[in-house]
């Protein structure tokens, strides 16, 4: 079974930076990602990277966050500057894992949220 432990979140100001981190247990990974769920509304799309590095932004978060990953310790990095209130959310890391078949999987949520 795979497991996704997300770390970083907190509370910062508008215009600061929060760096989050998501560990993947196991061997067999494919794209991987950030999502954010805000209050009361639905999940959505941060960003993607693939394992060879082709990212994908959200218009909203485009200029501002960064995606990368460390294939070697299976572990996802989501660098957020010039926060804004509009980020506060849930961040969630989800990850592609083949295991026989492929399956997409997710962390347990990360909270994030920017004060004005």
């Amino acid at each position: 079974q795979v497991q996704l432990v997300e770390s970083g979140g907190g509370l910062v100001q508008a215009g600061g930076s929060l760096r989050l981190s998501c560990a993947a247990s196991g061997s067999i990974f494919g794209s991987m990602g950030w999502y954010r769920q805000p209050p009361g509304k639905q999940r959505e799309l941060v960003a993607t990277i693939t394992r060879g590095g082709t990212t994908n932004y959200a218009d909203s978060v485009k200029g501002r966050f960064a995606i990368s990953r460390d294939n070697a310790k299976n572990t996802v990095y989501l660098q957020m500057n010039s926060l804004k209130p509009e980020d506060t959310a849930v961040y969630y890391c989800n990850t592609q894992h083949f295991d026989g078949t492929w399956g997409l999987f997710w962390g347990q949520g990360t909270q994030v949220t920017v004060s004005s």
